[in-house]
């Protein structure tokens, strides 16, 4: 089997991973996947190893770790020889960023139950939820805890 068999084109490297063409490219020039060979008539022809780096990327991606997180991640499981310490520790802070939306995402039920059951039967003339969200103060309109979380982006 010569080298250009066992490659994978873009479309069916999409298909392999159901990652969008265009997230690929993206992950490529953002530093993610290394750029791939070329054929002769230039089109990208990827590895196993894309594929398998590729993988990573989407599942890191499905449990919200960032774009910065999974450049950390790959660069500690490029270096295998770093300790696990080091993973668990970005981890461990995703974790707990993941924790806190959680605490974020009850408090925003409660509010939302609360005020759905003020509607009754839907027959009031005058809208609880919609007043709610008119008004502003504390206890007054539908509020999210204040806390000073880093932005998370990708």
């Amino acid at each position: 089997m010569n080298a250009t068999a066992s490659r994978l084109a873009i479309g069916a490297l999409s298909k392999r991973t159901s990652c969008n063409i265009e997230t690929i490219r993206y992950y490529e020039k953002a530093g993610l996947l290394p750029v791939p060979a070329r054929s002769p008539g230039g089109y990208r022809l990827y590895a196993n190893a894309h594929l398998k780096r590729l993988t990573f990327i989407r599942r890191a991606r499905a449990l919200g770790f960032t774009i910065e997180e999974i450049r950390k991640l790959l660069k500690l499981a490029d270096e295998r020889k770093r300790p696990c310490a080091e993973v668990r520790v970005i981890a461990g802070a995703h974790l707990r960023e993941v924790q806190a939306k959680i605490g974020d995402l009850r408090a925003m039920e409660h509010v939302l139950r609360e005020t759905v059951a003020k509607c009754a039967d839907g027959r009031r003339p005058d809208c609880p939820l919609i007043e709610a969200l008119y008004r502003e103060g504390p206890g007054q309109a539908v509020q999210r805890p204040n806390r000073t979380d880093r932005s998370r982006k990708n």
